[in-house]
């Protein structure tokens, strides 16, 4: 691996000593188990795996809540393992965790977004500068004054979201933010992110159990039993099909229908992500030229 990309993961390995009453010695978990990858800088990619599969003990590891207990973990060029680089690396990457009541700490919004730039030591009058941009690029910014705890839960993440950027990151690490939201929530959030993704040039790594999510990213990483199993386009990975349900994963809506119709032997192309793609696949099917 050359070590050009924003963030480059080479064989980080993890482990932790799980105990419990009965048992003082404790367990010995393996967590990650060789993780090589790599992020391009304003590259959206989203990384899959079920409960257990490691991907969020991997998200830890890229703003130094964890450190590894073998390989590296290099971020802007900088090696997590390196005490004097820590501050720089929690800098340069914001987390935005699953359930944003644990991550909102003011009565009101514009306080709580401008919580982490008053910790950096920004000028006041730059910091209100970045509260109501921040806020606005969420959709928020009617909101500044608003108490969060009359807010949906999607409008919650977006603030937690304004909050991270507030503090000017590099790289945003979304760990399952919509796993706690309704089908309307987890759309607002999503849409925010595909949003700060293609107009600000924000490099995303989103680590998420939605098939559909996914589907929106440049890339997707597919982790199992605290490996890489996978990785490549959204349309490459999810038309491997039976791999993923293999290991307990499913696809998307489209392309679960789409991999449906071929096995009844129709000839629909491998890698059909979207509705549209799928309706314009069928009319060629019903109205041959």
């Amino acid at each position: 691996m050359d070590r050009d990309g924003i963030v480059v993961v080479e064989g980080l390995c993890y482990e932790y000593q799980a105990f419990s009453a009965d048992d003082e010695q404790g367990v010995r978990t393996v967590a990650l188990a060789g993780v090589d990858a790599e992020v391009a800088r304003g590259e959206f990619v989203a990384v899959l795996g079920h409960n257990g599969s490691g991907k969020s003990t991997f998200a830890k590891h890229l703003n130094v809540l964890l450190q590894p207990s073998d390989g590296a973990v290099w971020v802007k060029g900088l090696c997590t393992a390196e005490g004097e680089n820590i501050w720089e690396i929690r800098r340069s990457v914001g987390m935005v965790f699953q359930n944003p009541d644990n991550q909102i700490i003011a009565t009101i919004v514009e306080e709580d977004v401008a919580f982490g730039p008053e910790n950096l030591g920004v000028e006041p009058a730059e910091i209100r500068r970045r509260v109501d941009e921040s806020l606005a690029s969420v959709g928020m910014g009617e909101y500044a004054d608003s108490p969060p705890h009359r807010l949906s839960g999607g409008q919650k993440q977006r603030i937690t979201i304004a909050g991270v950027l507030a503090m000017r990151p590099d790289i945003i690490v979304l760990d399952e933010p919509t796993a706690m939201l309704d089908p309307i929530g987890r759309k607002e959030v999503i849409s925010t992110v595909r949003r700060l993704n293609r107009e600000a040039g924000m490099t995303v790594i989103l680590i998420t159990h939605y098939m559909d999510e996914a589907a929106q990213a440049d890339r997707v990483i597919v982790m199992e039993d605290a490996r890489v199993v996978m990785e490549g386009a959204p349309a490459a990975v999810f038309s491997r099909v039976d791999e993923l349900k293999a290991i307990g994963l499913d696809v998307p809506q489209t392309t679960e229908i789409a991999y449906r119709l071929r096995q009844q032997g129709f000839d629909i192309s491998e890698g059909i992500l979207s509705a549209e793609d799928l309706v314009d696949e069928i009319c060629r099917l019903l109205l041959p030229s």
